[in-house]
Parts: structure tokens; sequence; C-alpha cells
């Protein structure tokens, strides 16, 4: 069953607040850093999860609701984190293979060097792509303070911000509209993630011409 508002809703009414913020942290967390969270809705539960908390709605906290959605992304960033290097980077320590190749290992630990910092926050707002950031992080063995501080930040603008654009929503279109508007927002969201990115590649591919 899709976590859509209306479902959600219901879940929430069938089973509790409790359970309800268990369900969104829960995969929030995966999303954030297993391997098989790379297809869950992050964007989209955000959006979700801070209409139902709305004052218009209420069946959720706002505060409680972005607490413990700034914690779990921040949780599983270390997680990944965690998996990449621990077990990741023992891949790239066997024999070269047509995929797992060392000058691989070397091209990511460089990478992370100079654009490390901005690639952990970036990342929070590339659906696909965050899963994997804290993962590759970990592989290329990003200092781990420098990683836990851009990690923070990251989780902070992602799980704060986007749950609070849910919120504020209610406000400007009335609760019964939602559902018709509510996916074309969402790609507006996701869109307008990717946008700093693209930015980012292009000033950087001018660079290299100059």
């Amino acid at each position: 069953m899709p976590l859509d508002l209306q479902n959600l809703q219901d879940l929430i009414k069938t089973y509790g607040a409790v359970f309800g913020y268990l369900v969104i942290w829960g995969i929030i967390f995966a999303e954030s850093g297993l391997f098989f969270g790379f297809f869950l809705p992050g964007d989209t539960l955000l959006i979700v999860a801070g209409v139902l908390a709305s004052p218009q709605i209420g069946v959720l906290n706002i505060w409680v609701l972005v607490f413990g959605c700034f914690v779990f992304a921040v949780l599983g960033d270390n997680v990944g984190y965690a998996t990449g290097y621990r077990f990741g980077r023992k891949l790239f320590q066997k024999e070269d293979s047509w995929l797992f190749k060392k000058q691989h290992l070397i091209t990511a630990e460089n990478f992370y060097e100079k654009h490390g910092k901005k690639a952990i926050v970036l990342a929070r707002f590339m659906p696909i792509v965050r899963t994997f950031a804290p993962i590759v992080a970990g592989i290329a063995a990003m200092h781990y303070r420098t990683f836990m501080a851009y990690n923070l930040i990251g989780g902070l603008l992602w799980a704060v911000g986007v749950t609070f654009l849910g919120y504020l929503l209610v406000g400007m279109i009335p609760p019964e509209l939602l559902d018709k508007y509510l996916l074309g927002i969402i790609a507006v969201v996701i869109v307008l993630s990717f946008l700093p990115s693209v930015f980012h590649i292009i000033q950087e591919r001018n660079s290299h011409k100059e």
C-alpha cells in the first residue's frame, strides 16, 4: 500500500500516532543509508507527514515529527557510512574486476577529498543519490568528523525543511484540494532539489575549461 496522504492518515487513525511516527522514521532511516532503501519515497513522505502535522489536520505533532525525522536521517547516513567503510572497501582490496577496480576507489577518495562536504549536503535533496552518498563516503574513507558535521547540516536542512514545507502547504491550499495538487508539488520539489547539483556541475566544467 503506498503511503499517500489518505493512506498514511488512515494508518495513523487506525494504529495511533506512535505507530505512525515509527513508520515514518523507519522509512527515513532506511532511505538514508541502507542499500535497499533507494526506492523509498523520502521527499514525498516528509511532505505528506508535514501535511498531517498541520493544525488543520493535526494527527501528528510537528515538533516530535521533525525531531525524529532529523535524528533518523542522521542515523541512517551513519549506518551507510559505516557499511561503506567496513565492508565496501574490502570489495576493492581483491583483484580488479569489471566493476570493482582499485582505480574507482582512488577516484572516489579524490572526489570526497575535494567535494565531499558539498556532496553530503546536496545528496540529501536528491532521491536515490542520498541513499548511496554516505555509503560511497565510507568506501572513500572520508574523514568521519567532517562527514558527521555535514551529515548533521544536510539532515537538518532536508528533514526539517521539507517537512515544514508540507506543514505550511495546508495554509496555502485547502485540505480538500491537497490530494489534487500534492503530486505536482512533490515533483516540483524534486526538480528544484536537483538544481544546486546541476549548477555545481556546470560551474566545475566551466572552471576546467578556463
